[in-house]
């Protein structure tokens, strides 16, 4: 197995492992909150848009990182 694949591994793991505590975390105790399939329904979509607005931030953040790094070392 190269290095790259290693990579990937990891980095694919440490997904998985994100999104399950994203799940656990804040999915599944306010699915708990509600009774009624559509508001259940509603929780996952809003929960959605919660995971997709951090994985935005995170990226930017990133990448603003990755293009600043040289002119500040």
């Amino acid at each position: 197995m190269s290095n790259t694949n290693v990579t990937y591994l990891v980095g694919a793991g440490c997904g998985l492992l994100g999104l399950g505590a994203f799940i656990a975390l804040v999915v599944v105790p306010a699915m708990a909150s509600y009774r009624r399939a559509w508001q259940r329904l509603a929780v996952v979509v809003l929960s959605g848009y919660v995971l997709a607005a951090l994985i935005g931030i995170g990226v930017v953040l990133g990448a603003l990182i990755v293009v600043e790094w040289p002119r500040l070392f």
